[in-house]
């Protein structure tokens, strides 16, 4: 063992770890001397660095092992040193090159995403300052689940921890509390690293928080908080081994706080000359002295400085050579990585097996859920009220959670973001979540996640982190629901790029496309209408169908023929073709009744991706479109759909594709009445019909 160098705490540190620690801080400090004298070329992207903050990220970083988890922020660029990244891999992100390890130059500097057998492993990481709290607290969450389950069996002492890395200002966001109460009512084994400069961006701490996060965190009865001078590189370096040791073994959570000083800019972009009158006594506090000094005490030479300075400018300077001349990425890359491959293309299964009576879509869907929980270890199912005192408030999870226990079917907080966000972490680990938002009205707190973390995971980690999830959405109006439990959603949904959304109109179709969303390697939303559950609305019968096979999938993007018009209308030129999906099949199948063989009804069943070979037969088969929506008609999916229709088959079309929808309001009213003036019906449909046949 090396000479060691005792400090006031137990702990003692080998001096080889304080001459890497300091070789480590040197080429932090090197990287951003180098971007700053070339600011005119390492500014085209926007960056921030470590300036600091290098004391207590090499701390952490050194300390960390394969086995572990950790999201560093985007100045935690000393973090990455000290996992082992080295300048080179730095800089290819600086520039955005093709080799850059994180994103393939999709996204910012230390903004990484890695994924490689000798270093802890990091989930993408967004620029939502904070947002990375709850991805990362799923992770924990997922690996303590694996072990108490007994899917893994770490070593005494060599447990895995994950850490989440946070500025002290992001602290203040809702999300943020979210993750503590969470980490905090469960006993994950996470640290929350809380780097606190005293600055958000150019708002001081005065400025915007009542408190620190360490006063903050009195309130979290179970959540121990250290707080310490984070630019005393021995004092961190004591502090994590000490909390490291002990969630390793005790598998509780933490927060360090460190103090530290801001000595760089806010951003590449952001200055601090511009507002910064601190810049002097922040400078007094600058960890690279500090621990020049120690080294000093203990009997490093000047030369040994002087050669190790020199050698660490060197390899920055020729590693930012290679990276500036490295190979950008080329344009066909763009669009790699929207999706990761599935395996499921076609339909396969029984759907509807011999000697079955009907049941209604919600049995469908609780029956699935009972399969793939039985077959799967790995599968959860988590949401608000899903657990087994109720079994969800339609009754969808009913007695899952006697049968599977509360380790795999449980309740969560009022927390959207985290039920949805978490699935990021909990599908890193190799699980797979299903987790559900009551209402589609409420996952507005969710969509953060869902569009920042969720969406963007697969492509800005340049494929190494698909986030394998499904996540349920009751949605529509029903019973009079109003302004709180009926609306529809899809449209935004469906301008989130990186997910499918599926929208079934059968049990059956549930059933399949519930069984296809498990086993699809991406993430993917199932809208469920409430009114069809029970098919409990007059013509929604069809709803009810015979359950399929256990095996039965629908490949998603795959529409469904619902009714045919006859060859002869279709000839004479006296057949429409109808685009639906949802309980708009019900008002559609209703209104057809009038125009015996002259309607064609195709269901959508998945609104991304789409059938788009199916609805453009539809188009040249017939010429004349109608689509029907429980949406409100103006900037919504319906219009857009109809608008890529003409496009694609202008030619084809003898009438302008028409759109059946709900009155645009900016809620749904809960009087029946108003709500039954507001919702689309089969006599709007029949008119429409009518219009189009005799154009």
């Amino acid at each position: 063992m090396g000479e060691t160098i005792n400090t006031s705490k137990s702990n003692s540190i080998e001096k080889g770890t304080l001459i890497k620690a300091f070789r480590l801080m040197s080429t932090a400090k090197f990287l951003a001397e180098k971007y700053e004298e070339n600011k005119e070329l390492t500014s085209k992207y926007v960056h921030a660095t470590s300036r600091g903050h290098e004391a207590i990220q090499l701390a952490l970083g050194l300390q960390l092992k394969p086995q572990d988890w950790v999201s560093p922020y985007y100045r935690d660029d000393s973090i990455l040193l000290g996992i082992g990244i080295s300048p080179y891999e730095l800089m290819l992100q600086v520039f955005a090159k093709k080799e850059d390890p994180f994103s393939g130059g999709r996204t910012y500097y230390c903004h990484p995403s890695l994924n490689r057998d000798d270093m802890p492993k990091i989930i993408h990481q967004s620029s939502a300052t904070g947002m990375q709290a709850i991805p990362t607290t799923g992770i924990a969450m997922g690996i303590q689940y694996q072990e108490n389950t007994g899917l893994t069996k770490p070593e005494i002492g060599e447990a895995p921890i994950v850490v989440c890395s946070l500025g002290d200002a992001a602290c203040t966001e809702g999300e943020v509390s979210e993750a503590f109460q969470m980490a905090t009512l469960k006993q994950f084994p996470i640290v929350f690293l809380v780097q606190d400069n005293g600055w958000d961006i150019s708002a001081t701490a005065k400025e915007t928080r009542a408190q620190d996060i360490s006063e903050y965190a009195k309130g979290l009865k179970g959540l121990e908080v250290r707080t310490i001078d984070g630019g005393n590189f021995i004092e961190s370096y004591s502090t994590i081994q000490e909390v490291f040791d002990i969630v390793r073994n005790e598998r509780r959570p933490f927060i360090i706080h460190a103090k530290v000083p801001l000595l760089g800019h806010h951003t590449s972009g952001v200055r601090k000359e511009w507002y910064r009158d601190d810049l002097d006594e922040a400078a007094k506090n600058d960890p690279y002295p500090k621990l020049k000094l120690e080294l000093e005490k203990k009997g490093f030479s000047l030369a040994e400085f002087i050669n190790l300075e020199a050698a660490t400018r060197k390899l920055v300077d020729s590693e930012y050579e290679k990276a500036l001349n490295s190979e950008d990425p080329s344009p066909e890359s763009v669009t790699d990585y929207i999706f990761a491959p599935t395996l499921i293309l076609e339909e396969s299964g029984e759907r509807e097996p011999k000697g079955k009576k009907k049941t209604v879509m919600v049995d469908s869907a609780l029956f699935a859920m009972r399969e793939i929980l039985e077959k799967h270890p790995e599968a959860l199912l988590y949401g608000q009220d899903v657990g087994g005192r109720l079994g969800g408030v339609f009754r969808e999870a009913a007695t899952l959670g006697q049968t599977f226990g509360e380790l795999r079917v449980f309740n969560t907080p009022i927390q959207e973001a985290f039920i949805i966000g978490s699935t990021v972490g909990m599908s890193a680990v190799g699980l797979k979540p299903i987790v559900e938002v009551q209402f589609a009205d409420y996952i507005w707190p969710g969509l953060n996640q869902l569009f920042t973390e969720v969406s963007r995971s697969y492509y800005l980690s340049n494929g190494k982190w698909p986030v394998s999830c499904v996540i349920r959405v009751p949605i529509g109006a029903y019973g009079s629901g109003g302004p709180y439990h009926s609306s529809s959603v899809e449209s935004i949904l469906c301008n989130i790029r990186g997910i499918k959304v599926v929208y079934p109109s059968t049990g059956a179709d549930l059933k399949g496309l519930l069984k296809a969303a498990f086993y699809d390697p991406n993430p993917v939303v199932i809208l469920e209408h409430k009114g069809l559950y029970w098919s409990k609305i007059a013509g929604t019968e069809g709803a009810m169908s015979i359950e399929p096979s256990e095996d039965y999938v629908i490949p998603i993007g795959k529409a469904r023929i619902v009714q045919e018009a006859t060859k002869e209308n279709i000839s004479n030129g006296t057949s429409c073709g109808i685009i639906t999906y949802g309980r708009g099949v019900y008002w559609a199948v209703e209104a057809s009744l009038k125009f015996a063989g002259k309607v064609e009804i195709l269901d959508l069943r998945s609104i991304n991706p789409l059938d788009h070979e199916a609805m453009n037969f539809l188009c040249q088969t017939h010429g004349k479109i109608m689509i029907v929506t429980e949406e409100s008609i103006e900037c919504s999916f319906a219009l857009g759909l109809a608008g890529r229709l003409q496009r694609d088959n202008f030619n084809f079309l003898d009438a302008p594709i028409q759109i059946v929808g709900s009155v645009d309001t900016p809620a749904i009213p809960l009087n029946s009445s108003l709500e039954e003036e507001l919702l689309p019906n089969a006599e709007k449909v029949k008119k429409i019909i009518h219009q189009l046949l005799i154009y």
